[in-house]
Protein backbone atom coordinates (compact mmCIF):
# COMPACT_ATOMS: atom_id res chain seq x y z
CA UNK A 1 0.00 0.00 0.00
CA UNK A 2 1.19 3.52 -0.74
CA UNK A 3 2.82 5.41 2.17
CA UNK A 4 0.71 8.50 1.37
CA UNK A 5 -2.34 6.61 2.59
CA UNK A 6 -0.93 6.53 6.10
CA UNK A 7 -0.82 10.34 6.42
CA UNK A 8 -4.32 10.95 7.75
CA UNK A 9 -4.00 9.30 11.13
CA UNK A 10 -0.23 9.14 11.40
CA UNK A 11 -0.04 10.98 14.74
CA UNK A 12 -3.53 10.41 16.07
CA UNK A 13 -3.29 6.95 17.60
CA UNK A 14 -0.18 5.07 18.61
CA UNK A 15 -1.97 1.78 19.33
CA UNK A 16 -3.02 1.07 15.75
CA UNK A 17 -1.58 2.11 12.44
CA UNK A 18 -3.44 2.71 9.22
CA UNK A 19 -1.89 -0.25 7.43
CA UNK A 20 -3.17 -2.61 10.08
CA UNK A 21 -6.62 -1.04 9.87
CA UNK A 22 -6.72 -1.33 6.07
CA UNK A 23 -5.53 -4.94 6.24
CA UNK A 24 -8.28 -5.72 8.75
CA UNK A 25 -10.94 -4.29 6.46
CA UNK A 26 -9.65 -6.21 3.45
CA UNK A 27 -9.23 -9.42 5.52
CA UNK A 28 -5.49 -9.64 4.77
CA UNK A 29 -4.54 -10.03 8.42
CA UNK A 30 -3.82 -13.07 10.57
CA UNK A 31 -6.35 -14.33 13.10
CA UNK A 32 -4.11 -13.31 16.01
CA UNK A 33 -3.73 -9.77 14.69
CA UNK A 34 -7.46 -9.61 13.95
CA UNK A 35 -8.22 -10.67 17.52
CA UNK A 36 -5.75 -8.05 18.82
CA UNK A 37 -7.41 -5.33 16.75
CA UNK A 38 -10.89 -6.33 17.88
CA UNK A 39 -9.68 -6.21 21.48
CA UNK A 40 -8.39 -2.66 20.84
CA UNK A 41 -11.76 -1.76 19.31
CA UNK A 42 -13.54 -2.94 22.45
CA UNK A 43 -11.31 -0.77 24.65
CA UNK A 44 -11.20 2.37 22.52
CA UNK A 45 -14.36 3.98 21.14
CA UNK A 46 -12.38 6.01 18.60
CA UNK A 47 -10.95 2.90 16.95
CA UNK A 48 -14.35 1.25 17.05
CA UNK A 49 -16.01 4.24 15.37
CA UNK A 50 -13.26 4.40 12.76
CA UNK A 51 -13.65 0.74 11.84
CA UNK A 52 -17.44 1.01 11.71
CA UNK A 53 -17.25 4.09 9.49
CA UNK A 54 -14.73 2.48 7.16
CA UNK A 55 -16.85 -0.67 6.91
CA UNK A 56 -19.73 1.45 5.60
CA UNK A 57 -17.73 2.32 2.49
CA UNK A 58 -18.49 -0.16 -0.25
CA UNK A 59 -16.64 -1.33 -2.33
CA UNK A 60 -13.35 -1.33 -0.45
CA UNK A 61 -11.46 -0.31 -3.59
CA UNK A 62 -12.98 3.17 -3.18
CA UNK A 63 -11.56 3.32 0.32
CA UNK A 64 -8.07 4.03 -0.97
CA UNK A 65 -9.43 6.79 -3.21
CA UNK A 66 -11.24 8.35 -0.24
CA UNK A 67 -8.11 8.24 1.89
CA UNK A 68 -6.06 9.89 -0.86
CA UNK A 69 -8.71 12.57 -1.33
CA UNK A 70 -8.84 13.23 2.42
CA UNK A 71 -5.06 13.63 2.50
CA UNK A 72 -5.14 16.07 -0.41
CA UNK A 73 -7.93 18.10 1.17
CA UNK A 74 -6.14 18.11 4.50
CA UNK A 75 -2.93 19.36 2.89
CA UNK A 76 -4.84 22.13 1.08
CA UNK A 77 -6.51 23.21 4.30
CA UNK A 78 -3.22 23.25 6.20
CA UNK A 79 -1.55 25.35 3.51
CA UNK A 80 -4.54 27.73 3.43
CA UNK A 81 -4.48 28.18 7.21
CA UNK A 82 -0.73 28.71 7.18
CA UNK A 83 -0.99 31.40 4.52
CA UNK A 84 -3.74 33.14 6.54
CA UNK A 85 -1.51 33.18 9.62
CA UNK A 86 1.35 34.64 7.61
CA UNK A 87 -0.90 37.40 6.28
CA UNK A 88 -2.00 38.34 9.78
CA UNK A 89 1.57 38.69 11.02
CA UNK A 90 3.08 42.17 11.17
CA UNK A 91 5.45 42.47 8.32
CA UNK A 92 8.69 44.39 8.45
CA UNK A 93 7.55 47.84 7.46
CA UNK A 94 10.01 50.52 8.55
CA UNK A 95 7.53 53.35 7.95
CA UNK A 96 5.11 51.85 10.44
CA UNK A 97 7.77 51.64 13.12
CA UNK A 98 8.93 55.17 12.32
CA UNK A 99 5.38 56.53 12.61
CA UNK A 100 4.83 54.82 15.97
CA UNK A 101 8.09 56.20 17.38
CA UNK A 102 7.30 59.69 16.04
CA UNK A 103 3.85 59.68 17.63
CA UNK A 104 5.27 58.54 20.98
CA UNK A 105 7.90 61.30 20.85
CA UNK A 106 5.25 63.92 20.11
CA UNK A 107 3.16 62.71 23.03
CA UNK A 108 6.12 62.90 25.42
CA UNK A 109 7.13 66.38 24.20
CA UNK A 110 3.53 67.59 24.47
CA UNK A 111 3.31 66.28 28.02
CA UNK A 112 6.50 68.08 29.02
CA UNK A 113 5.36 71.37 27.43
CA UNK A 114 1.96 71.22 29.14
CA UNK A 115 3.53 70.45 32.50
CA UNK A 116 5.83 73.49 32.24
CA UNK A 117 3.04 75.86 31.20
CA UNK A 118 0.67 74.74 33.93
CA UNK A 119 3.07 75.49 36.77
CA UNK A 120 1.51 77.81 39.33
CA UNK A 121 3.07 81.24 39.48
CA UNK A 122 4.90 82.03 42.70
CA UNK A 123 2.66 83.72 45.22
CA UNK A 124 3.40 87.40 45.77
CA UNK A 125 3.53 88.41 49.38
CA UNK A 126 1.55 91.47 50.32
CA UNK A 127 4.53 92.89 52.13
CA UNK A 128 6.82 92.66 49.10
CA UNK A 129 4.13 94.21 46.90
CA UNK A 130 3.73 97.11 49.34
CA UNK A 131 7.50 97.51 49.56
CA UNK A 132 7.83 97.66 45.79
CA UNK A 133 5.08 100.23 45.41
CA UNK A 134 6.55 102.29 48.25
CA UNK A 135 9.97 102.16 46.62
CA UNK A 136 8.49 103.27 43.31
CA UNK A 137 6.70 106.20 44.95
CA UNK A 138 9.84 107.30 46.77
CA UNK A 139 12.00 107.01 43.71
CA UNK A 140 9.54 109.16 41.71
CA UNK A 141 9.44 111.84 44.36
CA UNK A 142 13.20 112.02 44.74
CA UNK A 143 13.76 112.11 41.02
CA UNK A 144 11.40 115.02 40.53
Amino acid sequence: MNNDLKDILSNSNKDIDNQQLMDYLSHHISQADMHELEKSMAEDDFINDAVEGLQEIKPTKNLQIYVEQLNKDLQKQVIKNKSRRLKRRIKDQPYTYFAIILILLLVVIGYIVLKRNNRPLPAVNKITAIQKTTAQIISKTWLN
